[in-house]
């Protein structure tokens, strides 16, 4: 049995875990709503965007900007989109796996030079590195990321290797938030922009339950509604700057996806913990009252057994 002394400094340590946990939980938990919040907010401007895009795309005889167009796959970007810290349960090791899985599904032999890694968090960029690969664009701190300004590097890196032939396709694998002990980690083609894409992207937003899932069974702009629009200076020149706003809203809401499912896994991650840290003291507790017990009944023993010799 254990001494005393030890148990109790145990005990300390267990409690002033607990204590961490329980404090990184509510963290987590609040700054999990605060990125969902911001994800549903900006749904408004993407759908009417979305709409434009839309309505443009049909229209004949406008030359269509680089993004739009899709042309034969040379080079393929892949963006994994991890965290920069751990604590975070399967979060990071599903969006790895889901990278592993669609290689091997396609038959990709990632050490060809056609095939081009950015890493979104340093565990992603660790990842990569692990595995030799060359990580050609690194993004960090993307957990702190909170308006559409943030994200724009990532989104400028993709539209500016797009348009320079860099690469001719983005795919983007990630975490999308489903519900609090939800996150399902997905594979997205960003680029070329494509209507299809963009308007599965922006539906994704919409929470499968809890407190916003009533976004679901609001009015929708996808029911084939196309309005009048007066376009000046031009259908080009509207699609020319519509075409990366689009991409910089879905590079948004992905980050934000991400970020809410990180918080997420990271506050069931540390409500376990605090679960866990809270049944270890307890345990520890009575383990402490049995030695203490056995402690005062050895030494009633020795004192019983002096007074017994005299």
């Amino acid at each position: 049995m254990a001494s005393i002394q030890n148990l109790k400094r145990r005990i300390k340590s267990v409690q002033n875990i607990g204590t961490i946990t329980k404090a990184m939980e509510l963290v987590a938990a609040t700054k999990m709503r605060r990125s969902q919040e911001l994800a549903l907010s900006s749904r408004p401007y993407a759908y009417t965007a979305l709409e434009l895009l839309g309505t443009l795309s049909d229209l004949k005889d406008v030359p269509l900007p680089d993004l739009l167009i899709a042309r034969e796959i040379k080079r393929t970007a892949f963006i994994i989109v991890t965290s920069d810290r751990g604590l975070a349960g399967s979060f990071n090791s599903s969006v790895i796996k889901k990278f592993e899985n669609y290689v091997k599904e396609q038959g990709i032999d990632i050490t060809a030079p056609e095939f081009v890694f950015v890493a979104v968090g340093q565990k992603a960029k660790s990842y990569l590195e692990r595995r030799k690969l060359p990580v050609t664009a690194f993004f960090t701190h993307v957990s702190d990321f909170t308006k559409l300004e943030e994200t724009d590097p990532i989104a400028e890196f993709l539209i500016s290797g797009y348009e320079n032939r860099d690469f001719d396709a983005a795919i983007m694998f990630f975490s999308m938030f489903v519900t609090a002990l939800r996150q399902d980690a997905v594979t997205r083609e960003f680029l070329p922009v494509t209507y299809d894409a963009v308007k599965a992207s922006i539906e994704d937003t919409i929470p499968r339950a809890g407190r916003y899932s009533d976004y679901a069974e609001s009015p929708s702009f996808f029911e084939g509604k196309v309005g009048e629009y007066l376009i000046e200076p031009s259908p080009r020149d509207v699609l020319a700057e519509l075409a990366p706003k689009l991409l910089k809203t879905r590079v948004y809401h992905a980050i934000l996806e991400s970020n809410a499912s990180e918080y997420s896994a990271r506050r069931m991650a540390m409500k376990n913990a605090s679960d866990n840290a809270s049944e270890l003291s307890k345990n520890l507790n009575l383990e402490y009252n049995k030695s203490r017990q056995a402690a005062v009944t050895n030494e009633i023993i020795e004192v019983t057994s002096g007074s017994a010799a005299e």
